[in-house]
């Protein structure tokens, strides 16, 4: 990072810049030049640190000194007290929350202990929009080694001996799609980035696009030249605007190094990148769709065979892989295949990043080993769940994945073992759900979600789903039979069976797997009309319990449709016929006297 004794780096990834981490970067390049320390101090502005339940973040360098919950009115201060005093500001450490001990290095946080970062190696360190700092970090390396050591064969057999799986759900090995496109003949051949992420709750690609762009850029090089490919295409959502404006920027940054474009490094191989925009369809996370939409059409997948490595983007063989996936392959030929293959279990190599979110105490971005176990994750670096209630079910895979229970918690995180166990890796989505979950419900909210986002082309996504749908809004209605539970798993299997594409292949996943394991809720609902969890609204009646009520008159004051009658210090009654069971009078009792059932 150059001549500087400090640097002081803030978070510059899309959460910490809703907080203000723009605002708070001035204010601290403004206390550094008001007190003279420009020549010795650096702000840096990096992509996401990954712990953004405590953003914005600031760390200072080479203390590695961590603060958290930083605001823009904290500035002064720490630029007085740390670089000037030269002591730590304890109230913006971050504290334990078992032993509430403030911790100053992020290395002895338990959010970061167990992680293993490699896609996001640079992460929260660097300069993103900065070339000479990826270099700096054996940026470019990689790219040198194979186009002036390597022949094309000699790439993908690396790859291929690294036991690298595709991260954007499916799973397939990497290599062996390389090697695929590069048997297939052509006078021309594409290398396609997939960065359009849609799973709800989903960040990976977003962060590393933002926190690190040129480790796509130098990996899409890498596969150009393994496979005979010159052009490099990026499918970017536009909803993900400070991505696009660091990708250019890299772009132009590895055009100006003779980094991309023609005779790269000497070596007479030439390949540039460009990027397109989709309108952020889900079913564009397909690679035929995304290919199709690349192509100015309608965004629908295709029949395979044949697979895009043979006839692709405008007909011409394609390599698609998403962004996590090619954030690996750098590091895979500089440290070598045989590292890392040594990370993770027989059949999933290398690590997996994470976007943890829900009833989690410490939501954020992580990255792990494969073979880490749920509860790993869960409890050591996701501190558990946040409102202290007992946990429920994890959601893995997104929509197209499935709902794990506590006798999950254990079973090491692989493609295998998440598939055998009825959920899926899918791209590293992971909702924590806690005892106030409706498992009814969330397989509604998916299936909704994937009706929105069907393409329509197939009958059994575009009707099927939407029948599932229906069936699923009557029972959590309370107007279910025993009948339609039967119904339930007789068309899931159906759609699995028969849907022309991964996304309605796997999008009865959320159902049958709450039907597995929480098949009593839906009897509950079924049978007794009565939603355990207390969240289906049609189900869930809220009584004032007149032993404890003492008429303190708050919640008849809350509640938006006066159905709460009563006088002061007297207890309080509901109109169950007016009532429209919003449960702000459930929220705001101060002496639990409300109760649902």
């Amino acid at each position: 990072m150059g001549r500087f004794n400090t640097h002081i780096l803030v978070c510059a990834g899309t959460g910490c810049r809703a907080s203000e981490s723009d605002l708070i970067f001035k204010k601290l390049e403004m206390g550094v030049k008001a007190r003279g320390l420009e020549g010795e101090v650096q702000v840096v502005k990096t992509g996401c640190f990954g712990f953004c339940e405590k953003g914005p973040i600031v760390k200072f360098m080479p203390d590695n000194t961590f603060y958290v919950e930083v605001s823009p009115s904290d500035a002064d201060t720490l630029v007085e007290e740390h670089l000037v005093k030269g002591r730590r500001v304890e109230r913006l450490l971050y504290r334990d929350p078992k032993s509430g001990a403030s911790i100053s290095d992020s290395k002895h946080m338990g959010f970061y202990r167990k992680q293993l970062r490699i896609a996001l190696r640079n992460s929260g360190f660097i300069d993103p929009e900065n070339i000479d700092e990826y270099i700096a970090r054996d940026g470019y390396q990689a790219l040198g080694k194979t186009l002036l050591e390597m022949s094309s064969e000699e790439v993908i057999e690396e790859v291929k001996a690294s036991g690298l799986r595709g991260r954007g759900g499916g799973g397939f090995p990497t290599g062996l799609k390389w090697q695929f496109t590069r048997a297939a003949q052509s006078d021309e051949k594409y290398v396609v980035c997939n960065a359009d992420e849609g799973d709800p709750g989903a960040f990976m690609d977003r962060s590393i696009l933002e926190g690190d762009p040129h480790s796509v850029l130098e990996a899409m090089a890498i596969c150009g030249y393994a496979i005979g490919a010159n052009t490099g295409l990026i499918y970017i959502r536009a909803e993900y605007p400070l991505a696009i404006q660091r990708l250019l920027k890299a772009i132009e940054q590895a055009r100006e190094y003779g980094l991309l474009g023609r005779d790269i490094m000497g070596s007479g191989f030439a390949f540039d990148v460009e990027l397109k925009y989709g309108a952020g369809a889900f079913v564009c996370g397909e690679e035929t769709a995304l290919i199709h939409s690349m192509e100015g059409h309608r965004g629908e997948p295709t029949v395979k065979p044949p697979f895009p490595a043979e006839s692709g983007y405008y007909e011409k063989p394609t390599n698609v892989n998403n962004v996590e996936t090619l954030a690996n392959i750098p590091v895979i030929m500089t440290r070598g295949a045989k590292w890392f293959s040594g990370i993770g279990t027989e059949n999933s190599k290398g690590t997996k990043v994470f976007a943890l979110a829900g009833k989690i105490r410490n939501v954020g971005l992580i990255e792990v080993p494969m073979g880490t176990t749920l509860r790993e994750v869960i409890y050591d670096i996701g501190g558990g769940i946040s409102s202290g209630k007992k946990f429920k079910a994890v959601q893995t895979g997104g929509p197209s994945g499935g709902c794990l229970t506590e006798e999950h918690l254990d079973i090491p995180i692989d493609y295998d073992n998440l598939t055998a166990n009825g959920s899926m890796m899918g791209s590293g989505g992971m909702i924590v759900m806690d005892e106030d979950d409706c498992m009814v419900s969330i397989a509604k909210f998916y299936l909704d979600f994937t009706v929105e986002e069907s393409c329509g082309k197939c009958t059994p996504c575009r009707i099927g789903n939407k029948r599932l749908y229906e069936i699923l809004e009557k029972i959590t209605e309370g107007k279910g039979t025993p009948e339609d539970l039967e119904k339930l798993r007789e068309l899931s299997t159906a759609i699995k069976d028969t849907a022309l594409c991964g996304l309605g292949q796997t999008s009865p996943n959320p159902v049958l797997s709450t039907l597995d394991n929480f098949f009593e809720e839906y009897k509950a609902h079924v049978v007794e009309h009565r939603c355990p969890a207390g969240q289906c609204k049609a189900l869930v009646n809220f009584v004032i319990d007149h032993e404890t009520c003492v008429g303190c008159t708050l919640c008849a004051r809350k509640c938006p449709v006066n159905a709460i009658e009563g006088t002061r210090k007297q207890p309080h009654t509901i109109d169950a016929l007016h009532c429209i069971k919003c449960g702000v009078c459930y929220e705001n009792c101060k002496f639990d006297a409300i109760t649902k059932c």
